[in-house]
């Protein structure tokens, strides 16, 4: 029988109203005394890590997750951290890239309605988890929500109140749990070698741009992030103005040190700089490195952690450049 480790950190799935909305309430054991279909399934040891609303989790709330997870790699067969939806595709990025190919199963999953809620998706979602996490095939960190398992890198909340919150971005399902049973799409993506990190840099600011914004913003960024992705328009527009002042915002972020990633604020098939001279000339004057079909929230996890490992902008851009399981499709 395998042995899974639950870490429980409040959200949704742990919450109660109290009074004014709800508010995480439940420890880890009561959350598996919801759930009498484990019995049988694995064996079960359960710690409470926080009681937050995903609201206020923290890039240093996820480096806890992935030291615990280290330190107690060995004693377990698979992980299943129960997480608060709102902030779930940040985590499991940012834990993709602290715990990168690991060959056991790190899941991820919440609910959308409280366990105490008779409606509830919260019971279908941890058993599912479970069931994933006992499997043989599982590995590496992913999302389980709603019947469906989903690469760490690629997950994405896209609905607020429906079941179905979560989907994958540009990339298939990995599985499926359906009848008690796990159903392959992809088997085997977990490659490459095993390697534990536990830092993140969380001073990244994301700026999307809107049209008409004042590029003054980079000058604030310039004195107060060591990273700055700016989220472009369609393929990777960023603003020609008369006055230069992006170009010149860009520069001063550079001549400061600060790292510059373009993405794009678009959900669906990725960035393309070049296509068109809004994006040539800057990728050809500045060579900033590109985030291409990676998710917003992957982007952010792998900037924050890519600083903590290097110390120049060239190393910076090449270790961004490198892809890290399945981030980067090119």
């Amino acid at each position: 029988m395998k042995k899974i480790l639950l870490l429980a950190t409040g959200g949704t799935i742990a919450s109660r109203n109290l009074g004014e909305g709800l508010t995480p309430a439940l420890t880890a054991e009561e959350l598996l005394r919801q759930v009498p279909e484990l019995n049988g399934l694995c064996e079960v040891d359960a710690e409470e890590v926080y009681r937050l609303d995903s609201t206020n989790m923290r890039p240093e709330n996820w480096v806890e997750l992935a030291q615990r997870v280290q330190a107690r790699y060995r004693d377990y067969d698979g992980f299943v951290i129960t997480h608060g939806t709102d902030t779930m595709a940040y985590a499991a990025a940012s834990l993709y890239y602290l715990l990168q190919n690991v060959r056991k199963p790190v899941v991820l999953t919440g609910a959308q309605v409280s366990i105490f809620e008779r409606d509830s998706d919260a019971r279908e979602n941890l058993v599912g988890a479970f069931r994933y996490a006992c499997d043989d095939a599982a590995a590496g960190v992913r999302v389980f929500f709603d019947g469906k398992v989903i690469c760490g890198t690629r997950a994405r909340k896209t609905r607020t109140r429906s079941y179905n919150a979560f989907s994958s971005v540009d990339y298939p399902v990995v599985a499926i749990v359906r009848d008690d049973l796990v159903q392959y799409y992809i088997k085997g993506d977990v490659t490459g070698e095993e390697a534990f990190y536990d830092t993140l840099d969380p001073k990244v600011l994301l700026v999307k741009l809107t049209p008409g914004i004042d590029a003054g913003i980079l000058d604030y960024a310039a004195e107060n992030a060591h990273a700055v992705i700016i989220e472009s328009f369609g393929v990777g527009g960023i603003p020609h103005y008369e006055d230069g002042s992006f170009e010149r915002g860009i520069e001063h972020l550079l001549s400061r040190g600060v790292r510059v990633v373009v993405a794009t604020q678009v959900a669906h098939e990725g960035s393309a700089m070049e296509t068109y001279r809004v994006g040539y000339r800057i990728k050809e004057r500045y060579h900033l490195p590109e985030a291409y079909e990676m998710t917003t929230e992957a982007v952010l996890a792998k900037t924050m952690w890519a600083l903590t490992v290097t110390d120049t902008p060239e190393a910076f851009g090449r270790v961004f450049a490198t892809p890290v399981g399945n981030d980067l499709l090119m």
